[in-house]
């Protein structure tokens, strides 16, 4: 990502464009909480409603006086009834045996009994809907609208979300980009490019909204076509007010190559996505239509939003630090930290649902504690990288709940089994390279100097643990709700809050490192986590927006049909597993997902490829594509959160070609080991 500080406004310029965008983020992601949270606590509200009032179930809703009429003239009716039956009467029907008035005249009384019982039963019902239920069931009513409120309109609150936050990030000049912008000409050209990206698609959208209500078929979601064209037009005026107003701390000068390097990769994608759908194809809205099809999973992005907020709090925690002091008495050799860095790092990954994620959240504390203990910039940046690789196969990782969701063949219980298994296969692989690529003797300290100061250490960390325990049983019993792939999005953020409120108010402790980004009270915590997430929030979605193009696009021009021509299932696999690492090259992981679930997975499986080796191997094969250039989106944001100046001197380090470029290597050796042994491993056995 690239990020430059923007010179100095006043007061209502910042408030219009730093607050007021970063508020409107937070309520929303707050409202997404309340709303999903909503669910569990109206069934909960149910329950305890049925145990103050009998018959609350009934008293829920208002209370219906009947329409019947209580007292009837019978024998009126009968007669009625005899002489619509006589008129009615057919000479030729053989059947008719005539009105039967006793038959009626039982039917009648019993009609009579219900209405007078069905009025008796609705003058004892509204007689106990007193003030105290009428206040209840008022409560009770408004969680349960806004669930489902929050359910209708999740691809509105996604449009809100991505270009706020979007457009957030993009003033703030931090969109994931291969290097930042320094100097004139980078500010130059990035902007320039953003502004035709932006405009691309602006136009494209109002063509498409036009398009649209002009037709005879009415729109089912105008709210979608509206925000996409004013949100796409707002990202191109922030864009065009920066090409005309640049900061004032730029360098001047600068390269044309280096310049390209600081435009972000989402404009790099969307004009590459203009160009064909306006000159090769011809097709204005085509642009906009593709688009779209980001907001057809909007809950799953919603979802992303509120992991990149708990990521944000987390870095506000000392959690990460506490953690790491666990080892620190050890003394252990930089190989070995950085294998249980990998290790660790695995379950924060798991709960954050990506591996980008949880680099930006704790990387920089990753890398940090490396280097503290004399690790080469080279192996902390590789162990940075890496951080967020292995847990993206543990429960209740995100990616692998999309990957459920879309493909009816899997379920998430057997890729998590598998998972582990696959988690554990890569950690093994890291802990082989790591002692094979060792520079000095592996010694650790001794036990007697070490375990004393280690389980100190613990001491510290143990009230961490009973917070987040706390936090669940609270949820369990007050709301029956249990941390899993569907409930960590929204419980996840209130957890890490309660860490952040414990440390801030209850332990008061001294911090281990006097980190600068972390702030000393619950409001400014909470003020800089925001104000963090937002700008990530804003660059992650609009990258995954942007790939997601390529899902509709390519679902529909490009089918790898030659997969069907291998004779068999070893040739099969190799060629999948040469087509992931490249998908993971260039598309980011969700829309990558829905590429290979859309155009891949159908002809692999009728290849004889076991859906649940096949997703196995996607998933390693994708992560090395994110450690592999020329992308390498996991370098990229271990850059950000590592900053230039480490990278630099990074790569400066190292006395022969391995240990020069290990930041790649290591990555690439691990996870490619790993590839091949889970892709080829299970077809020795016939798998």
């Amino acid at each position: 990502m690239s990020e430059l500080a923007v010179e100095s406004k006043s007061p209502f310029v910042g408030l219009i464009t730093d607050r007021a965008p970063i508020a409107v983020i937070l309520l929303l992601l707050i409202f997404l909480i309340f709303a999903r949270t909503g669910e569990s606590l109206h069934g909960q509200l149910t329950k305890v409603g049925e145990n103050l009032w009998e018959d609350y179930f009934s008293l829920r809703a208002d209370i219906p006086t009947p329409s019947c009429n209580k007292n009837p003239n019978i024998d009126l009716r009968l007669n009625q009834l005899e002489s619509e039956a006589a008129a009615s009467a057919d000479d030729f029907d053989l059947f008719d045996e005539g009105f039967d008035r006793n038959a009626a005249r039982q039917s009648l009384e019993k009609q009579k009994t219900e209405c007078v019982a069905s009025y008796a039963r609705a003058e004892y019902l509204q007689t106990k809907v007193t003030p105290g239920v009428k206040a209840f069931r008022y409560i009770e009513h408004q969680f349960a609208q806004a669930s489902l409120f929050a359910t209708a309109q999740q691809q509105f609150f996604l449009v809100i979300l991505l270009f706020v936050a979007g457009a957030v990030t993009t003033q703030k000049y931090h969109h994931i980009a291969f290097r930042p912008i320094v100097s004139k000409l980078d500010h130059r050209i990035s902007t320039s490019l953003q502004l035709v990206a932006n405009t691309s698609l602006a136009v494209s959208a109002w063509v498409f909204r036009d398009a649209s209500f002009s037709s005879a078929i009415e729109v089912s979601n105008p709210e979608l076509l509206n925000g996409l064209a004013l949100g796409s037009t707002a990202m191109a005026l922030v864009s065009l007010y920066q090409v005309i107003n640049p900061p004032k701390d730029l360098t001047p000068g600068g390269g044309v190559t280096r310049a390209l390097l600081s435009v972000p990769l989402y404009t790099i994608a969307m004009l590459g996505f203009a160009f064909v759908t306006y000159l090769v194809k011809g097709h204005l809205p085509g642009l906009a239509i593709y688009f779209s099809s980001f907001f057809e999973s909007a809950g799953t992005y919603l979802d992303v939003a509120l992991y990149l907020w708990s990521g944000m709090l987390l870095k506000q925690t000392q959690l990460g630090e506490r953690v790491f002091s666990l080892f620190t008495p050890w003394k252990l050799p930089p190989e070995l930290l950085a294998f249980v860095a990998v290790v660790v790092m695995a379950v924060p990954t798991a709960y954050t649902g990506a591996s980008s994620i949880i680099i930006l959240a704790m990387g920089a504390v990753v890398y940090r504690e490396l280097r503290k203990v004399g690790t080469r910039r080279q192996l902390a940046l590789a162990t940075t990288a890496m951080s967020g690789s292995s847990g993206i196969v543990l429960r209740p990782c995100l990616l692998v709940v999309i990957i459920s969701i879309l493909n009816k063949e899997v379920v998430t219980d057997d890729l998590f089994y598998w998972g582990v298994r696959v988690f554990m296969l890569t950690a093994l692989v890291f802990f082989f390279y790591a002692l094979l690529t060792k520079q000095e003797p592996l010694k650790v300290a001794r036990v007697s100097d070490a375990l004393s100061p280690s389980l100190q250490n613990l001491k510290s960390l143990l009230p961490y643990v009973a917070v987040f325990v706390v936090m669940i049983l609270l949820y369990a019993f007050a709301l029956d709700a249990y941390m899993d792939q569907f409930s960590a999005p929204i419980m996840l953020p209130v957890l890490v809050m309660a860490v952040i409120v414990y440390e801030r108010w209850v332990s008061k402790a001294e911090p281990i490192y006097d980190d600068p980004e972390r702030m000393g009270s619950v409001r400014s915590s909470l003020t800089k986590s925001m104000s963090d997430a937002s700008i990530h929030i804003g660059a992650l979605l609009m990258l995954m927006s942007t790939f997601m193009i390529v899902t509709g696009m390519g679902g529909k021009t490009v089918s790898p049909t030659f997969l069907a021509e291998f004779d068999t299932t070893w040739a099969t696999m190799g060629a999948l597993v040469v087509m992931f690492v490249l998908i993971g090259m260039f598309v980011e992981s969700m829309a990558a997902v829905g590429m290979v679930s859309l155009m891949i997975a159908p002809i692999a499986y009728q290849q004889g490829i076991n859906p649940i080796h096949f997703w196995m191997t996607c998933l390693v094969a994708l992560e090395l594509g994110y450690l592999s250039p020329p992308v390498a989106l996991s370098h990229i944001f271990t850059r950000q959160v590592v900053g230039e100046e480490e990278c630099l001197l990074a790569s400066q380090e190292g006395h022969n070609f391995y240990y020069r470029h290990e930041k790649y290597l290591l990555p690439l050796m691990v996870m490619g080991t790993t590839l091949i042994l889970v892709a080829f491993g299970p077809l020795i056995y016939g798998i």
